[in-house]
């Protein structure tokens, strides 16, 4: 009788844990806020490892908290709509037709396939967004940009996009209480009941800060954090990330996840993490083995 090839997977995630078991105590009754994103979201292999490694954190005794995005599977959607979009600085500018288009696909298709698949992997899982119990209030986002020939200054208006102004966790506290792994759709409602799409790293963030995270992990599709020669630099602080920032290091889009990181760890989190999504089992990997695989980012 013949058996089957080893489960590669299987066999890496068998390595983590051998290694993980002196740390994972440290982590019983903490809270790992993770924002999931990017390649993983498109692949269905990728979705299957993230659903596991969730799984097994709630095994542990920690506490997860999922927050995801949506940006592509929105654009794909308006398209298919014939709906066009423009961004400011990375934001969607979203007027009532996208707001209502931005909600349907997050707290429905893809809330509900991250709560189905964390499900197959023998969780409980329950998706809501921070409409629901007045968990995240929001309030618009205000931008403005500068002009290159006049250097003038002028306000842009993003439509329906927010940012979290308040984080009731009641309803994160009572679901991890009751055994079940909240699934988080970034869409909040001001105190008029007006609805706003939110970033979903800034309310991965504002979630960190207001539930005392161990952890923020920001799944993305870069490596962390790089140096000039390439390598990955594996821990930073606010001082060390101004002075990256100065010197021309950090640019584009690291930033704001960068800032996103800084407030989380001002706010209250303990530590925040950058990582790269794409690599399986990644937030076992930083958590629970000595190397870690990203860049930490602490106060």
């Amino acid at each position: 009788m013949s058996r089957n090839a080893p489960d590669q997977s299987a066999l890496a995630k068998a390595e983590i844990l051998t290694e993980a078991l002196p740390y994972m105590q440290r982590y019983a009754g903490k809270t790992f806020v993770v924002k999931y994103g990017g390649h993983a979201m498109g692949d269905p292999e990728a979705a299957r490892d993230f659903a596991e490694d969730v799984v097994l954190l709630k095994a542990v005794g920690i506490n997860p908290i999922v927050v995801h995005g949506g940006g592509p599977q929105i654009g794909a959607m308006l398209k298919k709509l014939g709906v066009e979009s423009s961004f400011v600085d990375g934001l969607r500018v979203t007027d009532a037709e996208t707001a209502k288009v931005a909600e349907m696909v997050l707290s429905g298709a893809i809330n509900k396939e991250l709560v189905s698949w964390i499900s197959q992997a023998g969780g409980k899982a329950v998706g809501i967004s921070g409409k629901d119990g007045g968990f995240v209030m929001a309030e618009k986002v205000t931008r403005t940009t500068r002009d290159p020939d006049s250097n003038i200054e002028r306000a842009v208006d993003l439509g329906f996009v927010g940012e979290p102004k308040a984080v009731d966790r009641t309803v994160l506290d009572t679901l991890s209480s009751a055994g079940m792994i909240p699934v988080v759709a970034p869409i909040g409602v001001d105190e008029t009941g007006q609805t706003y799409n939110i970033n979903a790293d800034t309310m991965a963030g504002a979630i960190a800060a207001a539930t005392g995270a161990a952890r923020l992990f920001l799944l993305t599709d870069v490596a962390g954090v790089l140096g000039k020669d390439g390598t990955l630099l594996t821990d930073l602080d606010p001082a060390g990330i101004e002075a990256l920032r100065a010197e021309g290091t950090i640019t584009g889009g690291m930033i704001p996840k960068l800032e996103t990181c800084i407030a989380a760890v001002n706010g209250g989190a303990e530590a925040a993490v950058i990582l790269d999504g794409r690599v399986p089992h990644v937030t076992l990997l930083e958590i629970f083995t000595r190397g870690g695989a990203g860049t930490l980012v602490h106060r």
